[in-house]
């Protein structure tokens, strides 16, 4: 392992894909700074390849001129040599590399040749790849594949901090015999579990905390990282919608912190139209950097046949950077005292959402236009649809109760709490603290209700 890298997931399934036969070009696809190129780098050192040709479009812009005489690949492999003729390609042993895409789309075109020809290995990867996605899948449909990559979950920050996979296997074997943790596990796994909040998964955060134990210097790193998400709405949204984007996004922790977290066109600007502002939610929700929860019309299977895409919640990818964003009273209570304040709720929300994305679900909420009903996640097994409540603070699980008895909720037969308390089992509710929810897909894969 290359020095101080920190271990992610998808180092097994690029070692997955290297070994699999007639393999397809690969895009990762992610928003920036969440280590797709360090990953990248990582495995073609790890994977043995003879030779690892890395091209970054936005530092390298003469590697655009490659296509100058066509898409073929031996047209573009003999203009890489022209331009560096060091390069070596030799063939079933080169991995290529072509980094931030999004400045040269048109590269895309070539992965069909590259597909064809299957000599070489190619990987393509980019910052913003979302917002101009279409471009690049209308120029490589059906010859490449696509990984979504994330900043880091809390699984690989256990594994920043040394901790094996045995750890986590005995972790999902609570879950799945409903055993408590003792006393020292839930101490330590949630005091690491408010550190991986306040820090969140980038890298460059994560790798700072573990090289210094301290969360100094963490705080500035993250705010640089919001300046950057800045600098590409800039760069990448056109005319006035960057000032409505970046109106959307600054937005969203006084839209978390309020007790109905729905989005709000009227907390951005008095007399906003909606439809002024679609185009701009859709925008940060394709750049990777926000997730989107719709919200349900009724509460019965399939999921995504019965959302309204008008109304939704609009959570931070990575909820470190939800925390930079705070005010420097909440920002100092945080870090030194541990205190989650008034924000607590909305970061233990975002922090779920962002858990359930990481793990592969879409989101989605529920609010009865004529009550006060309301749940904050839902996720379906085969049979059922299965409400996930969020609790900050200990009290009564009141909707949730009405949802699995109530009568008038045929699919919904128990539900999932999660909360700072341990593992428990009571009236068809399940319980499970916080730092399980990226666990909950694999639980779920296995699950037989108690009833």
């Amino acid at each position: 392992m290359t020095n101080n890298y920190l271990k992610r997931k998808i180092d097994a399934f690029l070692l997955d894909w290297k070994n699999t036969p007639n393999k397809k070009p690969l895009i990762v696809k992610g928003c920036r700074q969440i280590g797709k190129t360090e990953s990248i780098r990582h495995f073609a050192i790890s994977a043995g390849y003879e030779s690892f040709i890395e091209i970054n479009f936005v530092k390298d812009q003469k590697y655009k001129n490659i296509i100058i005489d066509g898409y073929e690949t031996n047209q573009i492999i003999k203009n890489m040599s022209l331009i560096d003729p060091t390069k070596k390609f030799i063939e079933g042993s080169t991995l290529i590399f072509f980094d931030e895409i999004t400045e040269f789309p048109e590269i895309a075109t070539s992965l069909k040749f590259f597909n064809e020809d299957g000599r070489f290995d190619v990987i393509c990867s980019g910052s913003m790849l979302g917002v101009n996605y279409k471009r690049i899948e209308s120029n490589s449909v059906g010859n490449k594949i696509d990984y979504e990559m994330y900043s880091m979950d809390f699984e690989e920050f256990l594994w920043a901090n040394g901790y094996k996979e045995d750890t986590i296997e005995n972790m999902l074997s609570h879950m799945k015999t409903f055993t408590p943790f003792s006393n020292l596990e839930m101490s330590i796994f949630q005091k690491l579990f408010l550190d991986y909040v306040i820090l969140g998964g980038m890298p460059a955060v994560v790798s700072e905390y573990i090289s210094k134990g301290t969360f100094e210097g963490s705080l500035n790193t993250q705010r640089q990282l919001i300046a950057d998400y800045k600098e590409d709405i800039r760069k990448y949204a056109e005319g006035v919608d960057q000032t409505r984007i970046l109106n959307v996004f600054n937005s969203i922790p006084a839209q978390l912190a309020k007790e109905n977290k729905k989005f709000q066109l009227s907390k951005i600007e008095k007399g906003a139209r909606f439809k002024d502002y679609r185009g701009c939610a859709e925008w940060l929700i394709d750049s990777g950097v926000v997730n989107v929860c719709y919200c349900l019309d009724s509460l019965e299977l399939p999921l995504s046949g019965n959302c309204d895409i008008d109304k939704f919640k609009l959570y931070f990818a990575d909820t470190g950077l939800l925390v930079s964003l705070l005010d420097e009273e909440s920002q100092e209570d945080l870090r030194s005292n541990k205190n989650l304040g008034v924000y607590k709720g909305a970061l233990f929300e975002n922090i779920v959402g962002e858990a359930l994305t990481k793990s592969g679900y879409k989101l989605y909420y529920y609010k009865r236009e004529d009550g006060t009903l309301e749940e904050d996640f839902f996720i379906r097994s085969s049979e059922n649809l299965i409400p996930i409540e969020v609790k900050a603070r200990n009290g009564k699980s009141k909707s949730l109760k009405t949802l699995i008895t109530s009568d008038r909720y045929k699919d919904i037969d128990y539900g999932f709490k999660l909360s700072s308390n341990n593992i428990g089992y009571h009236d068809k509710v399940y319980t499970f603290p916080y730092f399980c929810t990226f666990l909950l897909k694999r639980f779920m894969s296995t699950f037989k209700p108690i009833d």
